[in-house]
């Protein structure tokens, strides 16, 4: 008997991130099944066949995925080109709600669909749950909220936990990696992860060196640090840091005009390694936000976006916070910045504020364990493989 065949579809690094999780999971449980699909370097390296890579699929906002109409429409015909011809034995569809949904009714019929990695339509847009009752066949969650939703409305939800308890750990000691970078482990370090998108960049790392500019002027022995994102080229950063060293070896004028000059490194590749070297972080909206909850570091959550965008996508969202750690909690424990608060005074202020205030850096990191708590345990990725594997066994 022929081996059993899964397509794949991601489209971002976070999906990318999880669809590789998952497929080297279904791989341990079931070494014969093949997996091919669209998704990055991770999915790659987790064994799958990419036909298609995920490096221009990402957008933010209607206007962005209006410029891709085209592209969108071309990995569409693509896919379903692919699935003619390898008659895969199920698809999973891993996050990207805009595009996946839609490919969904066009494939319902033809084949099993799971849904790796639920929509959000419990916070905006909640008419897709009809779409989801109607075309995916299996939904694995990430968040118990998620399956109660799910159940609520008659669809069969599994909650597995959050991936990211597994693979959100720094793999050095704080000490030993700043010294490797020339810093110093007796000044304050605050780490900057503004996405992992090129527009969120563009969006938030100006607001984040001037928070950090703002906030050097204010505490004495105080030194940076920039996640860089693997996904985005250099050019991107230097065209806001101006003049840097990419080694780390020569700190940071950000306005010489302005302020003194700053203790910055750049760090590829590391994220975890700079959240545990951290005393505080600036954080993109997004997974990045569980990403530090889980290592336990307070932080403030930054958001800003095209403000057709915005103006667009606002009025659609129906929960009172953005950041996934306060929905998760059900209350605010971490300070956000979105859009039009999202300026550098109002951030360093509250930065400056929970410096001062030992009582508070507590409450918050009380309050961001209770949330990794809520995550679920470890293994989430190989309970998804095992839903995935006896789904299509039967």
């Amino acid at each position: 008997m022929a081996a059993k065949h899964l397509i794949i579809v991601c489209g971002e690094p976070s999906g990318d991130l999880n669809a590789a999780c998952l497929a080297q999971a279904i791989k341990e449980i079931n070494p014969s099944i093949k997996i091919s699909g669209v998704g990055g370097h991770l999915l790659r390296q987790a064994g799958a066949e990419i036909f298609y890579d995920i490096k221009d699929l990402s957008v933010i906002g209607l206007f962005d995925a209006l410029k891709k109409l085209p592209l969108f429409f071309s990995l569409r015909k693509l896919i379903l080109q692919k699935i003619q011809e390898e008659r895969p034995a199920a698809i999973i569809l891993v996050d990207f709600s805009g595009f996946n949904l839609r490919l969904a009714k066009a494939i319902a019929k033809r084949l099993p669909v799971i849904y790796y990695v639920s929509p959000q339509v419990w916070a905006s847009r909640q008419g897709r749950v009809k779409t989801i009752k109607k075309y995916i066949h299996k939904m694995i969650v990430l968040f118990k909220f998620e399956e109660e939703f799910y159940k609520k409305h008659g669809i069969d939800a599994e909650f597995t936990g959050h991936p990211l308890l597994d693979i959100a750990r720094p793999s050095t000691e704080k000490k030993e990696f700043l010294t490797s970078l020339n810093l110093s482990d007796a000044k304050t370090t605050i780490a900057l992860l503004p996405g992992s998108r090129q527009s969120e960049i563009n969006n938030l790392l100006p607001i984040m060196l001037e928070t950090a500019r703002i906030i050097a002027d204010k505490i004495q022995n105080v030194q940076f640090m920039i996640a860089k994102s693997p996904q985005v080229s250099p050019e991107i950063y230097d065209k806001w840091l101006g003049r840097v060293n990419l080694d780390g070896s020569t700190p940071l004028t950000i306005n010489p005009e302005r302020s003194r000059r700053i203790d910055l490194r750049i760090i590829e590749g590391k994220t975890y390694d700079c959240l545990n070297a951290a005393d505080f972080c600036l954080v993109c909206s997004g997974t990045a936000t569980l990403e530090t909850a889980i290592i336990g570091k307070p932080f403030a959550i930054i958001y800003k976006m095209n403000l057709f965008n915005y103006l667009l996508y606002r009025p659609q969202v129906k929960i009172p916070y953005i950041g996934m750690v306060n929905i998760v909690a059900g209350k605010m424990i971490v300070p956000e910045f979105i859009q039009f608060k999202a300026t550098p005074p109002q951030i360093a202020s509250v930065a400056l504020e929970i410096f001062r205030d030992p009582a508070a850096r507590e409450q918050m990191k009380q309050g961001l364990a209770q949330v990794r708590s809520a995550l679920g345990f470890s293994g989430a990725s190989l309970r998804a493989a095992k839903i995935v594997v006896d789904f299509i066994n039967k």
